[in-house]
Parts: structure tokens; sequence; C-alpha cells
């Protein structure tokens, strides 16, 4: 075994690393600056509401492939192969759902967090718990995310790593706290182009240096890299077609369905239109972006074949492979290594200011607005800046104690990974069974995160006692693409021993399958419960909350029937478009119809008007859309 290898950036490195701060900085400050300066909660946390198609669809992509993502799945690619590919079937539906059934209810109800969508749906409570449980998510990520890449960074550059790690947390910061979303959502845009740029040079020069894509090609099918069509549908198979291209349907909706940084992208759009098409946008981005990750795994074999630098002892894990990789190909190019950690960090900018913004907004339309509810725009603005900010240094406390957790990383992002299920079976819950009550959805939740832990701690366990002896060959980091990111676990290579049985079985469950087999559990036991305690009327029903899926499953049944089962309940006709729309939150009447009341912009119009707002508001803005089944309703994706 060698000594680990460590390799320096020049100066021209330095110049693009820092540039890349400094442009995500500046228009950070361009839009704190620039505008509506950033003084209402609308333009703070869903920038007026004002965002094209191609932003927005480039956003929802930077916060999909982080920086663990780009390390994670070269080194999965190079150790086992291009099944890993297959992940891109699950893209399709994993993106035609979100845009025709999620999209349409969560536009159309005019909402500000996801979150709101559980109390007009269920109640307060059931609010509650999907805030936490979200909060708890992304506070245990933002540290890893931010930590991993710095210490891979350090490791094989020797670049300081508290100095890595200080500079992004405290640049996000600053542009997320006062640019807002639209400034985020730039700043993705800019940080998805750098990593495009870094990962196509790499790939270019090293298959340049490997003698062209042919012969790359030409090795990793001699060295079996290129894998064939698996169909076993063993879940407890790693990779296989059904694991990656259905479990991965799973992953791809709680991702791209009801995670609250991806539903304000949504909502930030002009119209629901361009809500949808920023889905389809992204479809062929995500498709280049797992293409450019494969292809940089095939690359790096075609020049190290099983020798592997983690083999020889040049690196110490698999996270720092591929930046080994990338140095020892750019070593008589300077400039470009810059590149390449500039494409790396821009990966964890993307999703960590994402992580902020969301926080953020669910911080405070969820635990906080619904406590104050005269709490006037400007007070508003300024404590949603707050969070943000308090956030950011909330991030920089985890990494700290992401440093000190050692091997306790993997199950970090584990947890993060186990979390997203329970939230998806939490939503679709409410969407798709009408006569779920908010019971059924509390009890639910608790259940599936209950199993979630269980099976993903009790699995965590179960490999590290095994994985004590076995040597670095067998042990790779794979690339869990969930609820915001990807995440990375430690897992051993098929053997030819005998299937595990009982609860062993259950712990080698393919963690592609995490999702799915979570969010069921929300959806077994919610139902159970709801239809034991008292299942919920279509009249207690907050019209434009159910997705009429069931309707259409269903259509054999007589109209009676379905009605009984509440199987017809059609969502709220699209919004009117409104030019410059106030803020808004949405609300429950009386009678449990959804409505949007507007919050006035200075204390003398709110303090002299409210009465008559009130009235006005309770009139005019209700909006009761039939529980009859009417032409207008939205078009059902077949699932």
């Amino acid at each position: 075994m060698g000594e680990v290898v460590q390799m320096h950036f020049t100066t021209v490195d330095y110049v693009i690393f820092a540039l890349l701060l400094v442009a995500s900085a500046g228009i950070g400050l361009f839009y704190a600056f620039s505008g509506g300066r950033q003084r209402t909660t609308q333009e703070f946390l869903l920038a007026d509401r004002s965002m094209s198609c191609l932003p927005v669809s480039l956003s929802l992509l930077a916060t999909f492939q982080s920086a663990v993502a780009i390390l994670g799945a070269p080194s999965e690619v190079y150790t086992f192969g291009t099944q890993y590919w297959f992940l891109g079937c699950s893209y399709f539906l994993g993106l035609l759902i979100p845009a025709h059934v999620f999209i349409p209810v969560f536009y159309r109800l005019q909402l500000s967090s996801a979150y709101e969508y559980l109390e007009l749906r269920f109640n307060k409570t059931v609010r509650i718990c999907g805030t936490v449980t979200f909060i708890f998510q992304m506070v245990i990520y933002m540290g890893v995310v931010l930590y991993a890449p710095a210490l891979a960074l350090n490791a094989v550059t020797g670049f300081d790593l508290w100095g890595a790690v200080l500079a992004m947390g405290l640049v996000c910061t600053l542009y997320t706290a006062l640019g807002g979303l639209k400034a985020v959502i730039w700043t993705d845009v800019f940080q998805t182009v750098v990593m495009f740029a870094g990962q196509l040079a790499v790939i270019v020069v090293g298959a340049g240096q490997a003698g062209g894509i042919a012969e790359v090609w030409r090795k990793a099918i001699n060295g079996s890299r290129v894998a064939e069509l698996d169909l076993n549908p063993n879940p407890l198979e790693r990779h296989t077609f059904w694991t990656l291209g259905v479990g991965g349907v799973f992953l791809m909706l709680a991702l791209y369905g009801v995670n609250q940084a991806q539903v304000q992208r949504y909502l930030s759009s002009r119209t629901e239109k361009e809500a949808v098409m920023s889905c389809y946008v992204v479809f062929p981005c995500q498709q280049i972006v797992l293409c450019l990750g494969c292809l940089m795994g095939l690359v790096m074999f075609a020049r190290y074949g099983e020798e592997s630098p983690l083999d020889k002892g040049y690196v110490k894990t698999n996270d720092q492979m591929v930046l080994y990789f990338v140095m020892d190909v750019f070593r008589d190019l300077p400039g470009l290594p810059g590149l390449f950690v500039a494409c790396l960090f821009s990966g964890a900018l993307s999703t960590i200011s994402s992580a902020f913004n969301s926080l953020a907004t669910v911080t405070m339309e969820d635990l906080i607005k619904p406590h104050f509810p005269n709490m006037t725009e400007a007070k508003a603005t300024l404590l949603s800046k707050g969070l943000a900010l308090g956030y950011g240094l909330v991030c920089l406390a985890m990494a700290y104690i992401a440093s000190i957790m050692g091997s306790v990383l993997q199950a970090a992002f584990s947890i993060f990974g186990m979390v997203g299920g329970p939230l998806l079976g939490l939503f679709c819950l409410g969407m798709f069974f009408p006569w779920a009550n908010p019971t059924g959805a509390v009890v639910g939740l608790v259940a599936g995160l209950a199993m979630a832990f269980w099976i993903g701690i009790g699995s965590f366990v179960m490999r590290m006692s095994v994985s004590m002896p076995v040597t670095p060959l067998n042990t790779t980091a794979l690339p869990l693409f969930d609820n915001m990111t990807a995440a990375v676990t430690t897992t051993l290579a098929p053997t030819a021993k005998p299937g595990p049985t009982g609860v062993e079985a259950l712990y080698s469950l393919s963690y592609m399958w995490y999702s799915a087999h979570n969010s069921a559990t929300v959806v077994v036991v919610g139902l159970l419960v709801s239809l034991l305690t008292g299942p919920m009327k279509e009249k207690e029903l907050t019209p434009g909350t159910v997705y009429p899926v069931l309707g259409t499953l269903l259509f054999f049944l007589p109209d009676r029937y379905r009605e009984k089962l509440c199987c017809i309940t059609p969502l709220a006709q699209k919004p009117k478009q409104i030019k410059t729309q106030p803020y808004q939150k949405a609300k429950k009447d009386s009678n449990g119809a959804a409505y949007s009341k507007e919050d006035t912009i200075t204390e003398e119009e709110m303090e002299s008007d409210r009465a008559q707002t009130e009235e006005e508001d309770a009139e005019v803005r209700t909006a009761r859309p039939s529980c009859q089944l009417m032409a207008h309703t939205v078009q059902e994706t077949a699932l």
C-alpha cells in the first residue's frame, strides 16, 4: 500500500475558485439592491411569482445535483459498472407525475409552503408534524453536504479544510439572506453552467489521454464495466432494472413532488403552465448529467483499470478518488483543476442555498406566521431574512459536528434519505385518498418514520458489523438520490452466500426501495387508522386538496358509489393570473373551503380596514369549486 498522495493547486486554480464565490455573492447583492429590493415576503420567499421556465428548471436541476452526487456517481460506475445508468428510466414518471399531479394542486391553492397543504387537507397538527420532520431532515443534511466535499478536497490537494467550509458557508448565507429566492435561482443557473463545464472538461481531457471515447468504451467492455439489462425482480439485489427504474420513481417523487425546496420553485413560476414546463425541461438535462457522471466513471476505469488509487492507498475513501483522478488528469493543465473544484463546490452551494431558503420559508409560514397573523409585511420580511441567516450559521455548526462524527457521516446521509419516503407517503395519503383523516395521517407518518429508522439503522449496523474485516475493494460510495439530493452509504459487493432471511432480509432491502417501502407504510397504516376512527366525508374536505385519481381508476363503478367513496372531487379551477400579486396565505373558512387572505403592506391600512377586508375576503375571495365531476377537472395522469 502506498502513502496518500497530495497534489497542489496553482495560483490560477485558486483564482478560478475565488471567482466562483465572488460571482455567486455578486448575484445575491444585485438582487438585494435591484427590483423590489426584497422588501416583501412575496419577493424574498417566492420571487414575486415572476420566474420563467428556463431558470426554474436549471435551479431544479442544480438542487438535485449535489457535490456528493458529482463525487459519488463516477466512483459507483468505476467500481460496479454502468448498471447505475438505468436510473435514467425512472426520470420519466418521476417528473411526469409531479408535473400533472402535484404542481396543479399546489399552484392552484396559491401556497407559500408545501406544508400549508397539510393543514388545508387535514389540520394544523399534521402540518406542524410535516414541517418539523422536514426541518430535521434538512438541518442534518446541510452540514454534511458542506463538509464532505471540503474534506475530500483537503485530503487530495491540501486545500485548507475549514477555509473552504467557511468560505462556502458564509458566501452561501450572504447571497441567500440578501437576495432571496431570485438570487438562489439565478446563482443556481450560473452554478449549473459551471458544473457542466467542469465535468465536460474532465471527460474530454481524460478520454483524450486514454486514446479516445472508442478506446474508453473498449476497455470498459473488456473490464466487464458495461452492464447488461438485469431483470432480476429480487428487491434485495442492490441494483437491477426494477430497483433503479421503479424504485427510483419513488425517490424522484419524494424529491420533485413534495420537497419544499423544489415546490418553492414551482410556486415562483409566473403561471402554472410554466411550472409544468420546467419539469419537462429538467428531464433532458437530468439525462445529460447522468451521462456525464457515468462517462467520467468509465474514463477513470480506462485510466486506472482494476488498480484503483484506493487499492494502491493513494486515497483513503471513494469520495476522494474522483478528485485524485481530476488532479492526475489535469496535472499539466493549470486552471482546469480549479474549474472542476468550482464545479464541485457549485453543487454544494446550490444545494445548501436551496436548503436555507426553503427552511426559512417553512419556519416563517408554518411555525411563526400562524401565531402572529397581524405581523406587518416589513417585520415578516426582516424575520425571513434573519431566519435564512440563522440557518446559515446552523449549517456551519452542523459541519463542525460532522467533522467529529467520523464514520457516522454515512449514517447522517442515510437519515436524510430515510425521511423522504414518509413525507411522500403523507402527501400521497392526503392527495389520493379522500377518506383519510387527520388521526390516520399522524399515526401513518409516525409509523413510516419508525419503519424507516428501524430498517435504515439496522441495515447500517449490520453492514458495519460484517464489513470490519473486509478489504477496501469490497466497499463503495453509493449515490442515493432522495428528497433534496444524494446520499452516500457503504455496502458490500454481492457474494455467493445464501440469501438473508427474516429480519436480515428486511435489513438487506436495496436502498433504492427505501422511499417506496416507507411511503407505502404511511399510506397503508394511515388508511387503516382512518377507517377505524371514522373516514372523512366529501363535505368535510377542503375543495382543491384532493386529486381525483381514484375517480379515474374506479371508472367502472356507478357514480353514486364513487360519490360515496369521495372519488369524484375535482381540483380547483386555474387561478386567474394577476400581474402584481400581494403576499397571500392559504386558509380555511368555517366551511373548510380554501381561500387566500391578502396581507396589507402598511400598518395604517391594516388597522383601519381590517374588519372590512375580512368581510370582503370571505365573500369575494372564497373559492368553492363544485364537488361534482366537471369538464374543467385537470386531465389525470395514468399512474
